[in-house]
């Protein structure tokens, strides 16, 4: 298993979920995708995302105007 960095920092929606979706097409099942960003729909918008994927969600942390996730590929 492996984990992978994703830093999505500056993109607005849609742009982050469609990255994250792009990078864990390239992933294992099993695999953690850590994913960094500065728009706060984010924090609505990827665990939405993992919700309807399937994805487990780790971790969903603010700082400040910094947000970021942890993801399991299922």
């Amino acid at each position: 298993m492996s984990e992978q960095i994703l830093d999505t920092s500056g993109l607005l929606c849609p742009l982050p979920v469609i990255r994250t979706q792009d990078a864990i097409k390239s992933l294992n099942s099993g695999d953690t995708l850590k994913i960094t960003a500065t728009d706060p729909g984010t924090m609505h918008d990827i665990p939405a995302w993992c919700r309807v994927h399937g994805h487990e969600l780790l971790q969903a942390e603010e700082e400040g105007r910094n947000y970021s996730f942890v993801v399991r590929v299922s």
